[in-house]
């Protein structure tokens, strides 16, 4: 597909979603929607590649002008559902990820508190020292399913084809075809 082509598949998508703004680093596949937020206020560099045939309904923040967010093809990702990125998340494709969910790849705050302790006045003046916070990449294997209101934490790999329970909180990665489930979330069984 020309550039130009996708230039006005991202017009199309963006007069159905005033808060997504046209930007060389947002690229959406065909056939994709995004109906969600974007925030890249503090990451206008910040890049978003969106695979084909793909539903996103979540609220992404592009937190550092290094943050790539990439999603595969034929993935969904719901509503209330919070993508805050950092350094990388990336979705594969065939990925099903239900509403009210947060990915992060970052703490957000140090376990520092003298570290800690400005982060607020620091918002308060538009600037945030990303680089005092620990960042690892998330990564969610195709066809993977996080159930609603799971929460995935920084330097995760979800392997290919796992189920994440509903309500769950995963610190560590989730081996390929197995179901966890659970806060912190455990292995469950294995799936087909």
């Amino acid at each position: 597909m020309s550039i130009s082509g996708i230039k006005k598949i991202i017009r199309r998508l963006i007069k159905k979603n005033r808060h997504a703004p046209f930007d060389k680093n947002i690229l959406i596949g065909i056939r994709s929607e995004f109906t969600g937020y974007l925030d890249k206020s503090r990451a206008p560099q910040g890049k978003i590649i969106i695979g084909d045939d793909c539903l996103i309904s979540s609220n992404i923040s592009l937190e550092t002008n290094d943050a790539i967010l990439e999603i595969g093809n034929n993935t969904f990702i719901g509503s209330g559902t919070r993508i805050q990125c950092t350094g990388r998340i990336q979705i594969d494709s065939d990925v099903l990820i239900s509403v009210d969910c947060l990915i992060q790849d970052s703490d957000n705050h140090n376990i520092d508190f003298e570290i800690r302790k400005n982060d607020l006045s620091d918002w308060k003046r538009g600037y945030h020292d990303w680089s005092t916070h620990p960042c690892k990449p998330v990564k969610i294997c195709r066809g993977a399913w996080i159930g609603a209101k799971v929460i995935i934490l920084k330097g995760v790999v979800v392997g290919e084809k796992a189920v994440i329970g509903a309500g769950s909180v995963v610190t560590k990665n989730v081996a390929p075809n197995t179901i966890v489930a659970g806060n912190p979330a455990m292995f469950i069984k294995t799936t087909n």
